[in-house]
């Protein structure tokens, strides 16, 4: 059963201007493992942590670095939570994550299913 349904894009040129302009944005919002990926790819997960997010109701006490997207070897995205995203995941009996990333002209888009 699905337990809720995200989905966020960012404009990936306002995105890197705002990570240009603000000291320290990079290391709140993404995991080390994220930091080193080009502005699209980072746009594009900055969508993913807002559409998990999303899936869980927006609780307001999320760490963004609760939910970080990894790649499987073949580029299929996935997510590891942990901290806050996990607990408010167990709460909802969120078991199974569904995840879609794009990017394409100057647009970042993700889409989460949290499945029970």
């Amino acid at each position: 059963m699905i337990v809720g349904v995200g989905i966020d894009v960012v404009d990936i040129a306002r995105f890197q201007a705002s990570l240009e302009r603000t000291p320290g944005l990079l290391e709140r919002v993404f995991t080390e493992r994220e930091r080193s990926l080009p502005a699209a790819s980072l746009a594009a997960r900055f969508a993913a942590k807002e559409a998990v997010g999303k899936a869980l109701g927006n609780p307001g006490d999320l760490s963004w670095q609760d939910a970080e997207v990894c790649s499987e070897p073949n580029g299929r995205p996935y997510l590891l939570v942990g901290g806050g995203v996990a607990a408010r995941a167990e709460e909802l009996g969120v078991t199974r994550w569904h995840l879609s990333l794009s990017h394409d002209a100057g647009i970042a888009s993700a889409m989460v299913v949290a499945e029970e």
